[in-house]
């Protein structure tokens, strides 16, 4: 097994062995603690550009099949294991996950302490980290890490360059892609929606050409405020169609609508994460990876009501505006992977856009 290095901006090195690719590679190191869904992790475009920990010690034992895909091309920069199955055994195995991370040019590190990384983030914060060569001299990897600037157009990135559909028979839900997961586009499909798929950047006047009867505002990588268009189009639409905001998507809601956003110590990642809805009092499971989360002091004058929050931190989870239909939540209410406590939200979505049309009738007869 090649020896590898794995070096974090504060100066800490892990030594392990390299598996997937040989690149070096550097990127924002976070973590997920999630025991299962690691193919779903690995495709989660909201990872573009970060090395993930996965905090379970075996990775990989059920291999890569063709069914748990979040996107085509994955945008990690690299994984990070305590251990890796060379000989998964499940039903649905396709490929190892080292050669399917060697054949998308992500470098993966394992025999890494994986409990020891996460107390450093949790203690320190997320940070650069690079992976290289045993060979490569550290305080070199280190000062290259340390000088380094990493991206700000993710999102760019990771949505799509131009307009697609997907065919349904039922209403027309725009989906503004900023990165979206699959598990979106197959609970929409799921209840026979039209969609038809945008770029981040479309303009606001041509989503309403397209006459929708929704608006999906997909999960995403990076910083909302890196996105200053997506919340022009929003401020330009919300009253006018149904919105319904999935993570990043739920931040840019929030950012249209005068509240602030900042960036979280470490983040959530995971597919255990307790909320509380305010209204029915009840908690759920949810699925989460974000790095950035909505400020709850700044929701007053925004129009917007805090409907549901985090268990652990108390951080803002769910948002509704209070005059205009339009509502949004931080986690992953379509999972992939994780619990389908949530799922009734697209549910919800559906009922806006038929207590919008029967509004829209009622206007026309009168």
């Amino acid at each position: 097994m090649r020896k590898r290095n794995l070096i974090l901006e504060d100066g800490t090195v892990f030594e392990g062995y390299g598996f997937g690719s040989e690149e070096v590679s550097k990127g924002e190191i976070v973590f997920n603690t999630g025991m299962t869904g690691y193919q779903e992790v690995i495709t989660d475009p909201s990872y573009c550009g970060q090395f993930v920990t996965m905090t379970y010690p075996l990775i990989g034992n059920y291999g890569i099949n063709r069914d748990d895909f979040e996107t085509v091309t994955p945008f990690i920069h690299g994984l990070i294991v305590k251990e890796y199955s060379e000989q998964p055994s499940n039903f649905r195995n396709e490929e190892t996950i080292d050669s399917f991370l060697k054949a998308n040019h992500i470098p993966g590190i394992a025999g890494i302490d994986t409990r020891k990384l996460t107390r450093i983030i949790r203690k320190h914060g997320t940070m650069k980290a690079a992976i290289v060569s045993a060979e490569e001299d550290v305080e070199t990897a280190l000062e290259n890490l340390r000088t380094a600037t990493f991206r700000t157009d993710q999102v760019k990135q990771t949505s799509t360059s131009k307009p697609y559909v997907v065919p349904g028979r039922g209403y027309r839900v725009v989906l503004v892609d900023f990165g979206a997961k699959h598990g979106i586009l197959r609970e929409l499909t799921k209840r026979d929606c039209q969609i038809t798929v945008v770029p981040y950047n479309y303009k606001a006047e041509d989503i309403l050409r397209l006459r929708p009867d929704g608006i999906m505002l997909t999960n995403g990588p990076g910083d909302p405020k890196d996105v200053p268009e997506a919340i022009e189009m929003i401020k330009a639409i919300l009253g006018q169609v149904p919105i319904f905001g999935i993570c990043l998507g739920h931040q840019l809601l929030s950012l249209a609508c005068g509240a602030n956003t900042e960036k979280m110590k470490f983040g959530h990642r995971g597919a255990n994460h307790p909320v509380k809805d305010l209204e029915n009092d009840k908690t759920y499971l949810t699925s989460q990876n974000h790095s950035y989360a909505v400020s709850p002091s700044t929701l007053e004058n925004t129009g917007l009501e805090l409907t549901q929050i985090a268990i652990n931190d108390e951080t803002v989870e769910g948002v509704r505006h209070t005059t205009y239909p339009a509502f949004s939540v931080q986690y992953h209410p379509e999972a992939s992977p994780g619990p389908e406590d949530t799922n009734y939200l697209f549910d919800e979505f559906l009922k806006m856009m038929k207590q919008q049309e029967k509004k829209q009738e009622v206007h026309i007869h009168a």
